[in-house]
């Protein structure tokens, strides 16, 4: 009866959020879109980024029907030594998950692009009625991505879990159907890895490349009509921040949720099916949460800081998630242990309170470092009035800096939450591990809301590029100013969430590797698998672990590089072969620029995908499951680490360039102002690109570890 009152709350979630999206379509499709020279802006934008999503996911999913015919064949001959019977099971289980998973990962971006080039319009036009009418829609636009991801998530997970055996009442299929579920998180992984490679080469090629030729070097403003890339660079908002987006935080997810059911079975004795259960049910009350979170959003129309409408928002989310947390623990987790003592709900409710405040104080923290509102962003700016050197050497500072407090914060709530749940259920072997899981879940919970905040940006970034290129009136423009900046706040924001989820679901992901291990070693569940860093292959593949951070960052920050060549050239040529672009007498070429950065993004994300793939499976073949899981533990350390780095650096060199644009410092026509563009330009590709990449490649290595174990030596 239990079992079928939380399938009730999961599937009930799913369907209340699609009926609520049905109602946000319908709410946003009926919004007014403008002008006619709007419009045909805003149809340039959307047929940009829809042919470049096309051509993207047709060479992504050719990649991955490759992957899961390996996947498939590897999985057959790793557990053939089992049975033939259960080898075909296997291997057809995890393969069908994985192409389940891509597919699901693919639909998630492609929802999230599609809602931002169609809510962009409406949020322009918007504008002219307030600032809460602009923000309104385009927060209702970024919330339909949000509950379309999570939903998605949560009915593919929940579906192939009782598929697999959830429903099957056998204990023993019900434990293994989590580890069957690891190729629906790979899947997802690889889709996500390979969207936001893509998007994120593309939106800063074009964007490195709109700014440098320009700004600099013709000194016309952001969003300019005459700027041959400016369609490119609107483009790219999109299909970087929302495609790419949709799909990592769909992945976070489906990874996430998974390694707490595997988790979860190692305590199947304690709790049953309750433990595998339990992200999935707190997966469902964060969306409800995030829903009723929503309704409570309005700005004022006079406000210069609309970003306290979306905390407010947030909050609330946050409150409802710690009550609904507080009666499902309570509820769950009940009961008597097997040594005769009580299960205490109230410590695993703290686990999940732990996750919950470590979600606000990541906020909190990336706000700190890239709003321009306080010192770190502030010192950038004040470094650019001697030049781009000393911007640059002031950011990169800035953003070693920036690691210090996130790193503490993880070790702390690692710490905490593994003491909470060793207490909760004293005398229990991985019964801190299971507190961990909880924290997990706990921060993942509102999810929805944060990722509706997250493709917000690029819409309103959108908004106002369409209205500056219409020559709409200056009051327009200055709404759309503060939506845009509210809108690259809330994209850093999230950038910091997805890295502190990462952080802890990287370490599930570990230990799940680890506790399928012992499977395979027939070691009981309760026993422990040790890594000795001491042992000389090991040791090799720690260090490897590292170095393939370094060099996917390298490839990546490249692969810009390269793809804004292609876009540097083409702008440079339209502005001396058709001198009549900057008098405003001709059109330019923008067709071809968008064509252009689509070729060159697309050419250059095969390289920094392909390390990531091979890199494990060629430690763990070569040097075996201890070195495969040292590979693992080094490359999530040094990854979070270097995701932190890139991504709050090159957020603060993004709003220092914004805050002298305000007026400060000389404003847009002084040498700071060039001084700071460059900086900024160094650190599109780290914010952008290398940085939220690096949080899926850890997960992306994670879930592949955990697909192909059984083929370790």
């Amino acid at each position: 009866m239990e079992l079928s009152l939380y399938l009730f709350i999961i599937f009930a979630s799913i369907i209340i959020a699609s009926l609520f999206i049905v109602f946000l379509i319908k709410f946003i499709f009926s919004q007014d879109k403008g002008t006619d020279q709007m419009q045909n802006i805003s149809n340039a934008i959307r047929e940009g980024a829809m042919a470049f999503m096309k051509r993207q996911y047709k060479t992504i999913f050719s990649l991955a029907l490759i992957t899961a015919v390996l996947i498939v064949i590897s999985n057959f001959y790793g557990n053939l030594s089992k049975g033939s019977d259960i080898a075909i099971r296997y291997a057809w289980h995890i393969g069908v998950a994985f192409v389940t998973g891509a597919l699901c990962s693919g639909i998630s971006g492609y929802i999230g692009m599609y809602m931002a080039v169609n809510s962009n319009i409406r949020a322009a036009a918007g504008a002219k009625k307030g600032l809460n009418s602009a923000l309104t829609i385009a927060l209702r636009g970024g919330a339909v991505t949000g509950l379309a991801v999570t939903s998605l998530s949560l009915l593919g997970v929940t579906t192939l879990f009782l598929i697999y055996g959830g429903l099957s009442g056998s204990d023993s299929l019900i434990k293994e159907a989590p580890s069957l579920l690891v190729g629906f998180g790979f899947g997802a992984s690889f889709v996500a890895l390979f969207a936001q490679l893509g998007g994120g080469i593309y939106t800063k090629a074009a964007d490195v490349g709109a700014d440098l030729v320009g700004k600099v070097e013709a000194g016309i403003p952001e969003d300019d009509p005459r700027n041959p890339a400016v369609i490119a660079d609107l483009v790219g908002d999109n299909v970087g921040d929302c495609a790419g987006r949709g799909a990592d935080l769909f992945e976070s997810t489906a990874a996430e949720n998974i390694a707490a059911m595997i988790l979860g079975v190692a305590l199947y004795p304690i709790f049953g099916w309750k433990g595998i259960l339990f992200p999935l049910v707190t997966g469902a009350l964060g969306i409800i949460s995030s829903i009723i979170g929503l309704f409570f959003v309005k700005a004022d129309d006079n406000t210069d800081n609309p970003m306290s409408a979306l905390y407010k928002g947030y909050l609330i989310t946050t409150v409802l998630n710690l009550i609904f947390l507080f009666f499902l623990t309570k509820s769950m987790f009940s009961g008597k242990l097997p040594n005769g003592g009580e299960i205490n709900y109230l410590y695993l409710y703290f686990c999940a309170f732990i996750g919950i405040a470590l979600s606000y104080i990541f906020v909190v923290i990336t706000d700190y470092y890239t709003s321009y509102k306080y010192r770190p962003v502030k010192s950038i700016a004040d470094s650019s009035q001697t030049g781009a050197a000393t911007n640059i050497i002031t950011g990169i500072s800035v953003g070693m800096e920036s690691t210090v407090l996130p790193v503490l914060s993880v070790s702390i709530a690692i710490f905490a939450s593994y003491k909470f749940g060793e207490l909760a259920l004293v005398g229990v072997s991985n019964s801190g591990l299971y507190g961990i899981a909880i924290a997990t879940i706990g921060m993942l919970s509102t999810c929805a809301y944060i990722l509706a905040m997250d493709t917000f940006g690029p819409i309103t970034d959108n908004a106002g590029g369409i209205v500056e290129m219409s020559g709409a009136p200056e009051e327009i423009r200055l709404i759309t100013d503060k939506l845009d900046a509210c809108g690259n706040t809330t994209k850093a924001l999230t950038k910091g969430y997805a890295i502190g989820s990462a952080a802890l679901a990287t370490l599930l992901l570990f230990f799940a590797y680890l506790e399928q291990v012992k499977k395979i070693l027939g070691k009981p569940l309760d026993s422990w698998f040790a890594v000795d860093i001491g042992k000389t292959d090991v040791f090799i593949g720690a260090f490897l672990g590292a170095m393939v951070v370094f060099i996917f960052t390298s490839t990546a920050i490249r692969a810009v590089g390269k793809a804004a060549q292609y876009v540097i050239l083409e702008v440079r040529r339209q502005l001396k072969e058709l001198p009549g672009i900057l008098e405003g007498k001709s059109k330019p070429d923008y067709a071809n620029c968008v064509d252009i950065v689509t070729k060159g993004a697309l050419k250059e994300m095969i390289l920094p995908g392909i390390i990531p793939i091979s890199a494990p499976i060629i430690v763990g073949v070569i040097l075996g499951k201890e070195a495969a899981a040292a590979f693992l533990l080094v490359c999530t350390i040094t990854g979070v680490v270097m995701a932190l780095f890139l991504n709050n650096g090159g957020g603060a060199w993004d709003n220092a360039k914004k805050y002298i644009e305000l007026g400060n410092l000389g404003g847009k026509k002084s040498e700071t102002h060039k001084g700071a563009v460059v900086g900024d330009t160094v650190g599109d590709p780290f914010k952008d690109t290398a940085g939220p990449s690096l949080h899926v490649l850890i997960k992306l290595i994670s879930t592949l570890t955990l697909v192909l174990v059984a083929l370790f030596s």
